[in-house]
């Protein structure tokens, strides 16, 4: 009957009958945008099935011979969703413009009244007329992208800075430049012992290295802590005199991620100067810098000198690189913290001497993925994250020891999770809960390595 839809046509029917084998899957994806095939690379991580919805058949037949699921329709098409078995599916996500996504939100709700629908809103005047239309989760990444490289920023002082949160477990950064923590190993430095937090990693220059007890703390070390709200307050306490700072952050680019950067700081009562090339983009409030971040005297009225970071927000990749390695040249300590805008480029620009690096394409897929109902997932950092899933079958019983998980998936449990409560790194003899949850910490090799063991049970 599908193929009598789509009609004879050759490419129609190879388009026809591989959709037929798949309109059971249950996430559907509208439209092709920059971070497209990170959201496709997370669902087949999971395991999850998913159908292209494509209105041109050219663009259909090509991204099917590239080995994704697709379905031949227009967008605004009711049928089209209907062939696809909308009524099965877990999911709706549109990546189209903020008109194009409108029209389909009231498409796909003109069938179906209850499925999850997620679009991403390119002005923040789209948000109300999306979730009028029918849209039950609205992403606007550009404030998402420039909040996210805000909270990296360890401008000013030494405290823990929030980046997430599961239920009451708080994951958080803090630099430890300047404080008495520097030369010590986490065992020396005793802080689960005198604050209660647990220091899960450390950064180095955009390294991340899951902490160990004879890891050295560094100069220019970020730890990554998991606490409570009280234990994170403990730890400001004891280290809220060192690394003080007043000199404003520089933020490059006065787009929507970096205004975003700006009010977010902002918000932390961080100062910041924007350097912006575009004359017509400058504010009036004292806090702009007109001219070229290439040229050295611009930087210099931003304050490079003394500046405890600098955030690269413009949206060409080359730009960045280049920013960067102009940076890190005229200040060998400055914390260097940069956008990405394709995934290829996040590894030059780790090598251009970034400290951390963060792009649209991870941010849309894991807010995305998030509305799954099986698996939370908090990015640290480009290729680092969060995630908490139920305790596989094959672990439950199992003490994290027994289990070997960093040795076989590389990586680290960080806290469990039974209806008593969250326990912040739980004891490695201790069975894991039956079911329960588990926290890990991995980069996305160490994430894949653990679903492909453990997927079919979670």
């Amino acid at each position: 009957q599908m193929q009598n839809d789509m009609g004879k046509n050759m490419k129609e029917n190879r388009l026809d009958v591989y959709a037929s084998n798949v309109y059971l899957g249950n996430w559907h994806v509208c439209g092709v945008a920059e971070f497209s095939d990170a959201l496709i690379e997370r669902l087949e991580k999971f395991q999850y099935r998913y159908v292209l919805v494509i209105a041109d058949q050219d663009d259909a037949v090509r991204l099917h011979d590239e080995g994704m699921s697709v379905i031949v329709g227009d967008l605004d098409d009711p049928d089209a969703y209907s062939r696809a078995r909308i009524d099965r599916a877990a999911l709706v996500v549109s990546t189209c413009s903020d008109q194009v996504s409108t029209n389909i939100a009231v498409t796909v709700r003109s069938i179906d009244e209850k499925v999850a629908l997620s679009a991403i809103a390119d002005t923040p005047a789209s948000v109300d007329i999306l979730e009028l239309a029918g849209c039950t989760q609205v992403l606007q990444l550009a404030d998402m992208l420039g909040e996210s490289l805000a909270r990296r920023i360890s401008a000013g002082d030494a405290l823990a800075h929030v980046l997430g949160e599961f239920d009451e477990l708080l994951i958080a950064e803090a630099t430890a430049s300047r404080t008495p923590l520097v030369g010590k190993s986490l065992a020396e430095a005793g802080l689960r012992r005198t604050t209660g937090v647990t220091v899960i990693g450390v950064w180095e220059r955009g390294h991340f290295e899951a902490a160990r007890p004879e890891t050295v703390i560094g100069a220019g070390s970020v730890l990554v802590l998991a606490a409570t709200q009280q234990q994170l307050d403990s730890y400001n306490q004891l280290l809220r005199i060192y690394n003080k700072s007043f000199d404003p952050v520089i933020i490059i680019g006065a787009g929507r991620v970096g205004l975003a950067t700006a009010r977010s700081l902002e918000q932390r009562d961080v100062d910041y100067r924007i350097v912006e090339e575009d004359l017509s983009r400058l504010g009036d409030n004292g806090k702009f810098i007109g001219g070229s971040a290439a040229e050295l005297e611009v930087l210099q009225r931003a304050g490079i000198e003394s500046a405890p970071a600098v955030v690269i927000t413009t949206r060409d990749d080359d730009t960045n690189v280049y920013l960067a390695i102009y940076c890190r040249k005229l200040r060998p300590d400055l914390q260097i913290i940069a956008r990405a805008n394709d995934e290829r480029n996040i590894s030059t620009l780790h090598r251009a001497g970034t400290d951390f690096v963060m792009s649209y394409a991870s941010m849309g897929a894991s807010a995305m993925a998030n509305m799954l109902k099986n698996s939370t997932t908090l990015i640290i950092a480009e290729g680092l994250e969060l995630f908490r899933l139920p305790v596989p079958e094959a672990l439950t019983g199992r003490s994290i020891a027994e289990s070997s998980l960093r040795a076989l998936t590389g990586c680290t449990v960080v806290a469990c999770c039974t209806s008593d409560g969250i326990e912040i790194n739980p004891d490695p003899l201790a069975p894991l809960p039956k079911g329960g949850d588990i926290i890990l910490i991995g980069t996305a090799e160490s994430e894949r390595k653990f679903l492909q063991l453990f997927a079919a049970e979670v």
